[in-house]
């Protein structure tokens, strides 16, 4: 299929905003003069970090070539150096975090700066409980990133709790939902019944809600598999906090763990009102243990890794499938990866894996080995 090239176009940058994000990585957007691009008004574009600013010298009050990438997110290409002005200066990212003045801090090993303030930056702590009732995580209907927005400024939800307290606060309000435009008493209704329908959860899903840096949907579950209870979780948990004992040797020897992300959930669990948050929960939530499938097949322990669209089925209805063979769907490709699965559009993970000379299949070939199983 022919690929056109993308619309582009010319605009100013008016300005340059600090968005912190869920694990306080700062983004840099750019604020622009409003351009027509394909039919869209664009009026921000992502910088993504202070490398990328520094790469391309990109300053407040430039004149840049933009493009919907995909025809979907806007990026700024290039500067137009010979109109810049005279006296426009380098632009410099803060020390301090701009949303609670927490120190900023850059590793070795990472591109992005952070915000070393953690829950206690509101920025991050919206972020995170957007991330909790999400599609993946808690899943509860009604209660979306707007939603979490507006409970967030009212300061009806500020912690997991909150939102499963939500009903119970609602009847001593002062400011009860039911004078909020928008909110009848049948929306209320439909909201506090799905609350409540969602007071049950898999160990899985919980530890992929919470949030916990570098931990997605299948390192979630890799863990959940490793502890098998949600007790078992949280007291091996706060014994690898205290000191690194068997039980946390035993964790990062996890295929797909490592000292890096072992790192990143000791960490998590190190900060008190992370801890808090995770703990109160324990009192509103029901939390199933771990469902382990001893599947016996020819893939059984074969790691699988997904790129690219699929036609035939969705991302997630291939992982199942995958998943009911015993096989399990890494995030990353690595030399250990046995399979490969490109759909159209695949990119960087492809192209590794032509590297590293791993098995690759069509998805009719996927479709193939599911059904000569």
């Amino acid at each position: 299929a022919h690929k056109f090239i993308a619309e582009r176009a010319k605009t100013k940058i008016e300005n340059i905003v600090i968005q912190v994000g869920r694990t306080g990585a700062l983004t840099p957007v750019a604020v622009l003069k409003p351009v027509n691009i394909g039919g869209v008004v664009v009026a921000r574009a992502t910088l993504h970090n202070q490398d990328e600013i520094n790469r391309k010298d990109i300053r407040i009050g430039d004149v840049v070539v933009i493009q919907r990438a995909g025809d979907v997110i806007p990026q700024v290409l290039e500067v137009d150096l010979s109109v810049r002005a005279n006296d426009s200066k380098v632009f410099i990212f803060p020390s301090n975090c701009p949303i609670c003045d927490s120190k900023i801090e850059k590793t070795d090993d990472d591109v992005i700066l952070r915000c070393s303030g953690g829950l206690s930056c509101d920025a991050q702590l919206k972020e995170t409980l957007k991330h909790f009732v999400s599609k993946d995580a808690f899943d509860i209907t009604g209660l979306g990133k707007k939603q979490i927005e507006n409970f967030f400024l009212e300061g009806r939800i500020r912690s997991f709790v909150d939102i499963f307290k939500l009903e119970e606060n609602e009847k001593n309000s002062q400011n009860p939902l039911k004078n909020k435009q928008g909110w009848g008493e049948k929306s209320i209704e439909n909201l506090f019944f799905a609350i409540n329908q969602k007071r049950e959860i898999s160990l899985e899903k919980f530890i992929y809600a919470i949030g916990i840096r570098h931990v997605g949907e299948t390192t979630a579950k890799m863990i959940a598999s490793h502890f098998k209870s949600y007790n078992n979780f949280k007291e091996k948990m706060l014994l690898m906090v205290k000191e690194k004992n068997q039980d946390y040797e035993d964790f990062v020897a996890i295929d797909g763990i490592g000292e890096k992300m072992a790192k990143a959930i000791i960490d998590y669990f190190s900060d008190e009102r992370n801890l808090k948050m995770f703990l109160d929960l324990e009192s509103e939530l029901k939390i199933q243990d771990a469902q382990i499938k001893n599947i016996d097949s020819k893939f059984t322990n074969k790691s699988i890794i997904f790129t690219g669209g699929l036609e035939k089925m969705t991302r997630m209805e291939a992982k199942k499938r995958a998943e009911d063979l015993g096989m399990k769907v890494v995030g990353s490709v690595s030399k250990k990866t046995d399979f490969v699965v490109a759909g159209s559009d695949a990119g960087s993970k492809l192209k590794k894996a032509k590297e590293l000379g791993l098995k690759i299949l069509q998805e009719d070939e996927f479709l193939q080995m599911l059904s000569d199983f």
